[in-house]
């Protein structure tokens, strides 16, 4: 599964029909409306307030110019989920990728995230990265288990490096792995339903 083949449909475990496809200026509303309607512990966690229209527009611009690539999956007109992959076009980090996604809570533990993580990484791939990075927050002990299955490890625990939007400091996890290995490791969980990607 490549940029080409996108959008792409699939299946959820309770048999929901999910489009997902490349987030163009007119996704933005979309967009816009997902985050803002997560529950406020969701929010909290993210890197940005996502309820602002600055971060909206800094968003669509790094979109633009081409250092994030964001996917979109949508049931009906609805978004479900978003996740992205962060690049730097230039430098001495060019093959070193980031990996963000977030899932409506009721489109969890349901196949999609896996599915748009392994899209992100698929794409990846192609784009030449090498090595794949996720932070997470000290009190993200779900997301840390999931990406730990995908084969990434801790490389660096930054105590209360980053400050939540309650205002209150947390530990910055820095977790890593090549694209391979998490490839693999993807592609040994996605046995466990269908549809696989690839086919």
């Amino acid at each position: 599964m490549g940029l080409g083949e996108l959008p792409y449909t699939t299946s959820l475990r309770d048999g929901a029909s999910i489009v997902i496809s490349l987030l163009g200026p007119d996704g933005r509303e979309g967009l816009t409306r997902f985050y803002a309607g997560l529950p406020e512990p969701d929010r909290m966690v993210l890197k940005d307030d996502v309820t602002t229209q600055g971060w909206a527009d800094r968003f669509m611009q790094k979109i633009a110019d081409g250092e994030v690539l964001s996917l979109v999956a949508r049931e009906g007109n609805q978004v479900v989920a978003e996740g992205s992959l962060y690049r730097s076009l230039h430098g001495w980090m060019r093959h070193v990728g980031e990996i963000r996604a977030t899932i409506a809570p009721t489109r969890r533990r349901q196949g999609l995230g896996l599915t748009l993580v392994a899209l992100l990484v698929r794409i990846a791939t192609d784009f030449g990265i090498e090595k794949l990075m996720v932070q997470t927050m000290d009190s993200q002990a779900g997301t840390r288990q999931t990406v730990e299955k995908l084969g990434f490890q801790v490389a660096a625990i930054l105590p209360r490096h980053v400050t939540d939007l309650g205002g209150h400091k947390r530990d910055l996890i820095l977790m890593s792995s090549d694209v391979s290995q998490v490839w693999s490791a993807m592609e040994a969980m996605m046995e466990d339903y269908q549809p696989h990607l690839g086919e």
